[in-house]
């Protein structure tokens, strides 16, 4: 883990069943505020059913100081504000790298605003087992690296290219499309089976 890698932040809050339509509201001004800013790669969020008072979120940035930055902004401290009195409790964590998106999804973040509520983690729930997670990275890149090699075919020159030229090339034009805009979409869109069964 280094200082320029992705961070994941993974929250778990308990809201007012009351006031389920001004938390909606709120955490998605919250989403609309972060994605303004620098670094801000995606977040989500998710109830376990309508009527469920527990919601999973999820929201990443580019690096630690990006993160920072964005969690340390006035902009954020004035959007927490709003949300006074609609979390009855929070827990976090923090999480690098690709595990991160296998998370429950996700969004914003707030203050623990129950002062008794306590921080431990061990019911926020855990990412899928690494097949479930190797597959769905699989699932992303296949085809993209199929439709890659067919764009990339025709062109001239391309295969007298050195092999580690052309994994070169390759490498760098699918690890960003992949991290952007696929693993985020399979992911969402496996979220059911990626979900940890409960006995």
């Amino acid at each position: 883990m280094t200082a320029n890698d992705p961070v994941t932040v993974s929250i778990r809050r308990e809201v007012d069943p009351e006031r389920i339509p001004e938390v909606t509201a709120w955490v998605q001004a919250g989403i609309n505020r972060a994605n303004r800013y620098p670094g801000f790669l995606g977040s989500g969020w998710v109830r376990a059913g309508e009527d469920a008072n527990v919601w999973h979120m999820l929201y990443r940035f580019s690096s630690e100081a990006t993160l920072d930055a964005w969690e340390h902004s006035a902009e954020r401290a004035e959007w927490l504000a709003t949300g006074e009195g609609l979390v009855r409790s929070e827990r976090s964590r923090r999480r690098t790298g690709i595990e991160g998106w296998f998370d429950e999804p996700p969004t914003g973040s707030i203050p623990v605003i129950d002062p008794s509520a306590t921080s431990d983690l061990e019911d926020l729930p855990p990412a899928p087992p690494r097949w479930k997670q190797a597959v769905t990275i699989w699932l992303g890149f296949f085809p993209v690296n199929l439709v890659f090699g067919y764009l990339v075919a025709p062109v001239p020159g391309w295969g007298d290219l050195p092999l580690w030229l052309r994994v070169l090339a390759t490498t760098l034009v699918l690890t960003p499309i992949m991290t952007y805009w696929v693993l985020p979409f399979v992911t969402r869109s496996l979220h059911r089976w990626l979900a940890p069964r409960t006995s």
